[in-house]
């Protein structure tokens, strides 16, 4: 998915920073899922030599190391898509409108969360 432009995208009340914002924290996202994925498979690739790492004193397991980055990873693919889903919101015009009750979110809410979906008053209500 690309990144959102200027020139493709009408703005509505919304900043040209508020877009690059989301464009930088999804290049961001991707590269963090790249990172992880190499790590996970160094991990994997140090187990075929010493497959029992249960006896090392010097630190923590292969396998608390393993699920500790399948974790991470899982968790930055979610922020991915959510992220690519914001870029998706902006090109439709509805990336400042709330999911749920309709009205605006906010840019400052947007700036900080990105990829929020929920203005405020609906996120801090129960689901």
């Amino acid at each position: 998915m690309a990144a959102v432009g200027r020139a493709s995208l009408y703005l509505g009340r919304m900043t040209y920073a508020a877009v690059a914002r989301v464009n930088a924290d999804l290049v961001h996202a991707r590269v963090s899922v790249a990172d992880l994925r190499r790590e996970l498979a160094a991990i994997a690739e140090s187990t075929v030599l010493v497959p029992d790492d249960e006896h090392d004193a010097e630190g923590s397991t292969i396998g608390f190391e393993r699920a500790r980055v399948a974790a991470l990873l899982a968790q930055s693919q979610r922020r991915v898509a959510d992220l690519e889903a914001a870029v998706e919101r902006v090109r439709a015009g509805t990336y400042q409108s709330c999911e749920r009750c309709g009205g605006d979110i906010g840019i400052l809410r947007l700036e900080a969360l990105s990829a929020t979906r929920v203005c405020r008053c609906c996120a801090s209500r129960c689901p």
